[in-house]
């Protein structure tokens, strides 16, 4: 997480991002944000903290291709699952088939073989593991537990 994020876009965009996620709890204005990624013809995603409520990203989930709901805190790896952020995923599932939208959700933290049915049953389609196959012994083996959990 990054502040001001706006600030840093073009400097993304140059760099040949193909998608740049923005939290919401960053000081920009998330609308302008979002659109500058899309006119740049890059797919955007939009993140929340655990602490942060869904309503937060609402008003522009017609406007991402990614929800990202953090199920730690961000800062550092090897945090446990916060399992309560679970019914925002739930909820932002709803939201996409009741609108009709399009949007991936994304979940990062804590993802491993024993979290990962409990955030694919919530609705999220896309999974960040990071400790769980970096720390591993052999890593293939764990990608593969993972996709078969």
């Amino acid at each position: 997480m990054i502040s001001r994020p706006d600030h840093y876009l073009d400097r993304f965009v140059e760099a040949g991002s193909d998608m740049i996620t923005v939290h919401v709890e960053a000081p920009h204005d998330v609308s302008e944000t979002l659109t500058r990624i899309r006119q740049a013809g890059i797919k955007a995603g939009l993140a929340l903290n655990p602490a942060t409520p869904l309503s937060a990203v609402e008003p522009y989930l017609d406007q991402i291709d990614l929800l990202l709901v953090m199920t730690v805190v961000p800062g550092f790896g090897g945090q446990s699952f916060m399992q309560e952020t679970m019914p925002k995923v739930e909820q932002a599932a709803s939201w996409r088939s009741e609108r009709k939208l399009a949007y991936h959700i994304q979940v990062d933290g804590g993802i491993d073989t024993r979290t990962s049915p409990m955030a694919t049953a919530a609705g999220a389609n896309v999974l960040v593991a990071g400790s769980s196959t970096f720390k591993a012994p052999d890593m293939t083996a764990a990608i593969t537990s993972l996709r078969q959990a």
